[in-house]
């Protein structure tokens, strides 16, 4: 009997014996397993880098140059130096005393030295005479920011006669000039869906892309309805107008929006005047659109907002118009038939900080500049309210307003030759930005 007992304890050692190693081998497997899992998963992560997304939106929109590092400096200010246009001028210096001005300054800058040194554009030399666009003989009116523009691409380095080495192609189409000779829309779109279609048979560069490293420009209202009849150049190409809405087919992305300027300034930009600037606010012009008409209709009887109906009347006063920028605080821009306006552009040279009324509108250089940080952003629906929005800006935060301002005029000048970080600069850094996303 005892003999049994021993003989029954011994199996049930064995087989506790045997289970114990059969969990210690799965435990030992089950270990190694995960080890190797997690080394690998890590190794997989530590080697993994993101790509960096390149594109020029609002909020992060500038693409950094790594190779240079080079810090802020003024060192060239004042100094007489050739231009990239060749001509000798004195050089406007970035000041790094306006860094709350951009969104990425110091990106901005290393950018901005890296396009004037390597940016190359290439100008189709064909054109249709009722579309090809000759330098005009006077740079002046509302729409000159097309004419400028023309002439100074044209006349600049960043021009090249070698298609190979061009990073964009410039179509040179005029819906302005087409427009003087009373062509309608119908046969402007058919010009120039024929003219497009010429340069795609002929060169091999719009094939490469669908047109994604080409750009035309128009400022005139008129350009945006005649080329909106030519599908494939609307959306492939990249737009630079000065109707920049976004709810009719603008894309922030893609496209780059114009500043519509007067020119020439009937009076030399307002600066250092903060002790005349008296009237909170100020706005004269045609009722033709719904926002003005709301605008005049609610404020034209108010006794510290400056509304008319209509433009002032040369016959009251040489230059009264213009003169009531230098002593106005705020200037009302509400949009008009499109959603820009050339008030904008008087306001920043004139230096009374700009009241922006209008939905919809990517304002020019939106993703370089802050504009809330010499100008006032309002939605159309704030009109009611107007008079009381200004009127809660303190003291100090106008002269701010007003200091910035003055700050950024130089980047809303159009000049011929062009300088450093005008208009003209600006916009073609915005193409230079948007080169960058463009594969092929």
């Amino acid at each position: 009997m005892a003999g049994k007992l021993h003989q029954q304890a011994w199996s049930y050692m064995c087989s506790l014996q045997g289970s114990l190693l059969t969990l210690a081998i799965l435990t030992l497997i089950s270990f190694t397993y995960l080890t190797f899992n997690s080394f690998q998963s890590s190794s997989s992560i530590s080697s993994f880098s993101p790509p960096v997304v390149s594109s020029p939106v609002v909020d992060q929109p500038l693409i950094q140059i790594k190779d240079q590092e080079e810090p802020f400096d003024n060192d060239t200010k004042g100094k007489e130096e050739s231009s990239d246009d060749g001509t000798k001028g004195k050089e406007e210096p970035f000041d790094d005393e306006m860094p709350d001005l951009y969104h990425s300054p110091k990106i901005f800058k290393l950018n901005y030295e890296e396009m004037e040194r390597n940016f190359k554009v290439y100008i189709y030399p064909d054109g249709d005479p009722n579309t090809y666009y000759q330098t005009p003989r006077k740079l002046t009116g509302k729409y000159a920011s097309e004419g400028y523009f023309f002439q100074n691409i044209r006349e600049s380095r960043f021009r090249t006669e070698d298609p190979d080495q061009a990073h964009l192609f410039f179509i040179p189409i005029s819906c302005h000039k087409m427009r003087g000779k009373g062509t309608s829309y119908e046969n402007m779109t058919i010009i120039v869906q024929n003219y497009l279609e010429g340069l795609i048979a002929k060169y091999p560069y719009w094939n490469r892309t669908l047109g994604a490293d080409h750009f035309f420009v128009t400022c005139h209202d008129v350009g945006v309805r005649a080329t909106e009849g030519v599908p494939f150049l609307v959306k492939n190409a990249i737009r630079v107008v000065c109707s920049p809405s976004y709810d009719v087919g603008f894309i922030p992305h893609k496209d780059v929006a114009l500043p519509q300027v007067l020119q020439p300034f009937a009076l030399p930009a307002g600066g250092n005047d903060l002790e005349k600037r008296k009237v909170l606010g100020f706005w004269a012009g045609h009722r033709n659109s719904k926002i003005r008409v709301t605008l005049a209709r609610v404020w034209e009887n108010d006794t510290e907002l400056y509304v008319l109906n209509n433009r002032i009347n040369r016959a009251t006063g040489d230059l009264l118009y213009q003169k009531r920028f230098y002593i106005t605080k705020f200037c009302i821009c509400p949009g008009g038939s499109q959603v820009n306006s050339a008030r904008i552009a008087d306001s920043i040279h004139y230096g009374c900080v700009p009241v922006i009324l209008s939905n919809y509108y990517d304002l020019p250089f939106n993703d370089i500049l802050d504009w809330r940080k010499f100008a006032v952003i309002l939605k159309e629906q704030d009109v009611y309210r107007l008079k009381q929005i200004l009127k809660d800006i303190s003291d100090d935060e106008f002269v701010t307003l007003h200091k910035n301002l003055v700050k950024v005029q130089k980047h809303f000048q159009w000049n011929s030759p062009p300088i450093k970080y005008d208009a003209f600069h600006m916009v073609m850094y915005d193409l230079w930005l948007r080169h960058h996303v463009i594969k092929y």
